[in-house]
């Protein structure tokens, strides 16, 4: 790796350790081996290197999202989140201090337009990639989805959000895999 690698790495590396507010320059130089003033040459700033970091393992965990939800089995949209729901809480305790990182960096995008925007372009994806998962749509198409498919892709994508939020506040408060689908169940119309 490079230099600009290496820093990109570090500060990777310090999100997940420190926080993104707690992170200093000095701190990603200590973490990747480079000199202080090589963040500014390689990416302008720190918060640019910062922003840049939680970009990238934000995109690593809607990857890891993307695969739980192809793989979730169900005959029904209910049936298949429910699934995906108990699959993306499977991984919290192993990705907890990413999930913190990202929290973070949410956080932080309200003072930041450009990491706003980033983050709002990759939300549209992946409410689009639960709609299209969780109807059986896989691979979309080019005509817009109905307000029933935007509404799924958007209720799942908050709903992952708040299972990380809940799990960072009070992990032991979190639902377990048959609470959640006999939940959705309840709330498609069927029994307790």
């Amino acid at each position: 790796m490079g230099q600009k690698d290496d820093l990109l790495a570090g500060a990777k590396r310090c999100l997940v350790e420190k926080g993104y507010g707690r992170t200093t320059a000095r701190d990603i130089a200590e973490a990747s081996g480079a000199h202080l003033g090589s963040i500014g040459y390689h990416y302008g700033s720190k918060d640019r290197l910062m922003n840049l970091a939680v970009l990238e393992l934000s995109s690593d965990w809607g990857d890891t999202i993307t695969r739980l939800v192809r793989e979730a089995d169900g005959e029904s949209p209910v049936e298949r989140l429910a699934a995906a729901l108990s699959a993306i809480r499977a991984t919290l305790p192993d990705t907890r201090d990413l999930q913190s990182a990202s929290i973070q960096a949410f956080a932080q995008a309200q003072f930041d337009e450009g990491l706003r925007e980033q983050f709002a372009v990759g939300a549209t994806e992946a409410r689009r990639e639960f709609a299209a998962l969780l109807t059986g749509k896989r691979g979309g198409g080019p005509e817009a989805p109905t307000v029933a498919e935007a509404g799924i892709g958007a209720l799942a994508h908050a709903l992952t959000v708040g299972l990380v939020a809940q799990f960072l506040i009070d992990p032991d408060s979190l639902p377990e895999a048959d609470q959640m689908k006999a939940a959705l169940g309840l709330l498609a119309g069927g029994n307790d």
